[in-house]
């Protein structure tokens, strides 16, 4: 499955490594996964749930916390709280750059954290936990004999799955004051809670506790002989295609037909993948595309080039136009083809040409016109061919207009 990696901006300002692992064909839902407690995005449950519900159309965001993998940032400084906050904006750079997620996902601690920004992603429609404590202080438990000193000392280093950590006491006092279950009983959205039986590491009854504070639509699938961390790679693919079946009932997971925008303008939004060192990905509304060079100049050839970009929007405009002339005037137009060229040339040998010195770029564009047409109707199409709206623009005054985003 496409697999993107790029940044954004948490709640401190700190810039956050986040992979989307999308479908090789049209997106039917968008969904945000929280992963277990110091765990990080490349956890294998959250990449096994995350590249198996893309093979569902449903392209999943994970992304490491401050301080943790990839991400900026120190882990001792980061709350419960903080967690939640870098989930909403993770949310936020969905819907500006794609679209906001249908479907909430949140694993261990990540599920107490899903359930807590839930409220403020109005998107989201449908939320589900994997193996979630009820309450976020059950987190302490792993270092329960470390939190007298932590509090007198105002930090201290635990030993988490077999790693140092530091914690601070406004982790402590962060986790000691939150209410999840009064949120979860106003979540107001679809909740389904997973949770394995024989889980020694977050026990079952705070599976039975979010149950009860929750309010209908609400189900509960049990992840029986599955342990904590979803280390079963069968356990990560039932756990998907649960949470995919699931969702259905609640979202809409048909391909969003583009929105009709009349002539107003579409912003096209182009962005670094950080998968290698040239690839980007090209959004315009429903429409999501990948840019790239070829291997000769450094890039991975993943993609068409910037001038591959214009030599499309020239012949896609050039044969649309065409076609649209060809209709109107009812001509047995059966086909048009475009094949374009991008070149530089010395500007002393175009004797057309205003500029004399120097070199110009160069478009050659064959038009390849199919139907039984006669010289006149074809020589017509010929002159229509440079009435294209993307000809003109090429071959008139550009004003580009460049400004830092706020």
């Amino acid at each position: 499955m496409p697999h993107e990696r790029f940044q954004f901006t948490g709640v401190d300002g700190h810039q956050l490594a986040a992979a989307l692992d999308t479908p090789d064909g049209p997106i039917k839902a968008y969904a945000l996964f929280a992963h277990c407690f110091t765990c990080g995005k490349d956890v294998l449950a959250a990449k096994r749930i995350a590249v198996a519900l893309a093979a569902k159309a449903i392209a999943t965001l994970r992304f490491d916390f401050t301080g943790l993998g990839s991400s900026e940032g120190d882990f001792a400084n980061s709350t419960f709280s903080s967690n939640v906050a870098d989930l909403v904006r993770a949310a936020d750079h969905l819907r500006e750059t794609r679209k906001a997620p249908a479907i909430l996902i949140g694993h261990s601690l990540g599920g107490a954290a899903i359930l807590a920004a839930a409220g403020q992603i109005p998107e989201a429609k449908a939320v589900a936990t994997i193996a979630a404590p009820s309450d976020p202080a059950h987190v302490t438990h792993f270092f329960k004999d470390r939190i007298e000193d932590i509090r007198t000392q105002g930090e201290g280093e635990v030993s988490l799955a077999g790693r140092p950590f530091r914690i601070k006491r406004e982790f402590l006092d962060d986790v000691a004051e939150q209410n999840l279950m009064a949120q979860v009983k106003t979540l107001h959205k679809a909740l389904l809670v997973m949770h394995s039986p024989t889980d020694d590491t977050v026990g079952i009854d705070n599976a039975t506790n979010i149950f009860i504070a929750a309010k209908h639509p609400k189900s509960f699938v049990s992840l029986a002989g599955a342990d904590h961390l979803l280390s079963g790679k069968q356990d990560a693919a039932y756990v998907a295609d649960v949470i995919g079946a699931w969702a259905e009932r609640y979202i809409d997971l048909a391909p969003q037909p583009a929105a009709d925008s009349g002539s107003a303008p579409r912003n096209v939004v182009v962005q670094e993948t950080r998968a290698s060192k040239f690839q980007q990905t090209v959004t315009t509304g429903p429409h999501r595309l990948v840019a790239d060079e070829p291997v000769a100049v450094g890039g991975q050839d993943s993609g068409p080039g910037p001038y591959d970009f214009v030599l499309a929007g020239l012949g896609a405009c050039t044969s649309m136009t065409m076609r649209m002339y060809a209709d109107r005037k009812s001509l047995p137009l059966d086909r048009v083809t475009v094949t374009l060229t991008h070149s530089k040339i010395y500007a002393k040998d175009c004797e057309e040409c205003e500029t004399r010195d120097g070199m110009l770029d160069q478009i050659d564009r064959v038009i390849r016109i199919e139907g039984e047409l006669d010289a006149d109707q074809r020589k017509r199409l010929m002159e229509i061919a440079d009435k294209c709206p993307v000809h003109k623009t090429l071959t008139s005054e550009v004003r580009i207009v460049t400004r830092a985003a706020e």
